[in-house]
């Protein structure tokens, strides 16, 4: 059994990228096929809930642009963008080893390569969002998650958390990335943000949030 320690965190990065890109094309496109339907399923019925009982709803998503093997959301962004009337951002690195800014995203927006190739908006800052889509390599059943090692996400995170903002991350992710059943053993380091949950091609690894 591996151990994700400080002195083999690259390598564990690699390992759960080969996973991830050993995938069949067939399944990967079904399986983001079902991170989509299962992540609009979910808003559409807290939106309702939150309704039905007088509650604020959720307004503001923030999402990412995909690089490499990740599972490809931009359909469903533009659904949520066009028909349901969501706001959408997508993360944009300002500063190094600072906090990500979020920048509105409509379809057809204009867009320019950022820092480790993403693509980001050119549009203006959006305000903190309501529900965030967290790129996920590997993670835990309890809501740890493992990154690429630059530590956006956690700065971010925890940045928010600190203004006081409520919000709700969720980990988007492959099965593949599953720690346990890689036979991973891991301790999250003292930055490392848990996260709300984390949906899969699988399912829910992470329970869905309940929003309240």
């Amino acid at each position: 059994m591996n151990n994700s320690t400080p002195n083999n965190a690259a390598s564990l990065r690699t390992q759960l990228k080969a996973l991830r890109a050993a995938q069949n094309p067939v399944d990967r496109n079904r399986g983001a096929l079902l991170i989509r339907g299962r992540l609009f399923t979910w808003l559409a019925t807290t939106r309702t809930a939150l309704r039905e009982a007088g509650k604020p709803v959720p307004q503001h998503i923030a999402a990412f642009w995909p690089i490499g093997d990740e599972p490809p959301l931009q359909p469903l962004l533009e659904q949520w963008v066009e028909e349901e009337g969501y706001q959408v951002s997508l993360p944009a690195v300002t500063t190094p080893n600072a906090p990500l800014q979020f920048r509105f995203w409509t379809p057809g927006a204009a867009m320019q390569e950022g820092a480790y190739g993403i693509q980001e908006p050119v549009g203006p800052a959006a305000p903190p969002p309501d529900i965030i889509l967290v790129p996920t390599l590997g993670y835990t059943r309890q809501g740890d998650r493992v990154g690429y090692g630059q530590g956006y996400y956690d700065r971010t995170l925890a940045d928010l958390k600190a203004q006081g903002h409520r919000f709700t991350a969720i980990g988007i992710a492959w099965a593949t990335g599953d720690l346990a059943v890689a036979g991973i053993a891991h301790t999250p380091a003292e930055h490392d943000f848990r996260l709300d949950s984390i949906l899969t091609d699988k399912g829910w690894a992470v329970p869905a949030p309940v929003l309240t």
